[in-house]
This record gives C-alpha cells, sequence and structure tokens, in this order.
C-alpha cells in the first residue's frame, strides 16, 4: 500500500515538472516566445515550475543549437530520482540494497521516452478539441504552433475528408503504437 501511495504521488510529482521540462524544451526549439510579457501567459507557469532545476544545469551542460540540453537532463534527473525512490521503497525494503539496482538508469531512460509520448499525445488531444470549439485565445494560438510541426508530414500525406482534418486522428494512432513499442522494448531490455 505504502508502495502504491509513493508511486501514485511521485508521478503526479514528477510528471508535473518533467513534463513542464519537456514542455519548455520543446517551446524554445521552435521559438515560441516563453515569457508573459510577450503575450504567452503559459511562459511564466513553466518558468515557474523548471527554473529551480533548469537554471543550475545550464550553468554545467551547454545548449546543442536550438536544444536546450540542460532541459532534457532535467527530465532525465526527475526521471531517475522517481526510480531511485521507488527502488528504495519498494524494491530494496523488500529485497535487499543492491537488488535490480542497475535497471534504475534504464528505467530512467524509457520514463523520459514515455513521458514525451504522453505529453505528445495530451497535447494533440487538446490541439483536437480546441480544433473543435475555434476559441481565440492565446492558448489555441500555442497548441497551435506547438502541435503543427508533427502534423505537417502526416497533412502531405492523409487529404481532408469531408473538410475534416484527419491528421491529429493518425497523429494519435502513431503516438499509441510507439508507445506500445517501447514498452515492448523496455519488457526486452528488461528481462
Amino acid at each position: 500500500m505504502l508502495y502504491q501511495i509513493v508511486s501514485l504521488l511521485l508521478e503526479i510529482a514528477v510528471g508535473l515538472v518533467a513534463g513542464a521540462c519537456l514542455l519548455r524544451l520543446y517551446m524554445q526549439y521552435l521559438k515560441v516566445p516563453l515569457s508573459v510579457r510577450s503575450g504567452n501567459p503559459l511562459g511564466g507557469f513553466i518558468f515557474a515550475l523548471t527554473d529551480w532545476i533548469v537554471l543550475p544545469l545550464r550553468r554545467l551542460v551547454p545548449s546543442a543549437g536550438r536544444w536546450d540540453l540542460a532541459s532534457v537532463v532535467a527530465v532525465y534527473l526527475l526521471e531517475l530520482a522517481q526510480y531511485l525512490i521507488l527502488w528504495w521503497v519498494g524494491g530494496a525494503m523488500v529485497t535487499g540494497p543492491g537488488a535490480a539496482f542497475a535497471v534504475v538508469p534504464i528505467l530512467a531512460v524509457f520514463g523520459v521516452v514515455r513521458l514525451a509520448l504522453s505529453a505528445m499525445t495530451g497535447l494533440m488531444i487538446v490541439y483536437a478539441v480546441l480544433s473543435w470549439v475555434q476559441t481565440n485565445s492565446v492558448f489555441t494560438t500555442i497548441i497551435e504552433r506547438l502541435c503543427t510541426p508533427p502534423l505537417k508530414p502526416i497533412r502531405r500525406m492523409v487529404p481532408l475528408v469531408g473538410g475534416i482534418d484527419l491528421s491529429p486522428l493518425v497523429l494519435l494512432v502513431l503516438l499509441q503504437i510507439a508507445a506500445i513499442v517501447l514498452a515492448a522494448v523496455q519488457g526486452a531490455v528488461l528481462r
């Protein structure tokens, strides 16, 4: 019971902060303005959630072109901390301190990829819902800018059907397939 409670709380906390780090990375890559002064209220929220870990890492980890590697390292460290705590609460207390410790860094890598897939899935769902209601808000513009790059190649292959853009649905299916493949690869690696 303790393991399940700790796992849930860690999943929420790490998912929120690491997801914000991934969003920060992606928005910086796409050159979406992150400051509140630029009309992006989401930027202030992202900075508030991630500055405490990303800014110190920037002193150690340089950017690679448009890629903010400090954000990537932050996501990995958060996932690693989550799996270390879960290992300690679940595995080490039951089977001894050395049991399965070697798999923790590998689980963290898979956790980062799984988080990225989940984040893109959530972003696509929000994008699809917002496209139905046609709101004129800052969030709609930001989400559209974030979703357009992965949808662009799909839109070239999938035509409009009765005036409806099915590319978000196609991308959601591809993301789900990627999640299934990731789970199979993780299972094979950990065996």
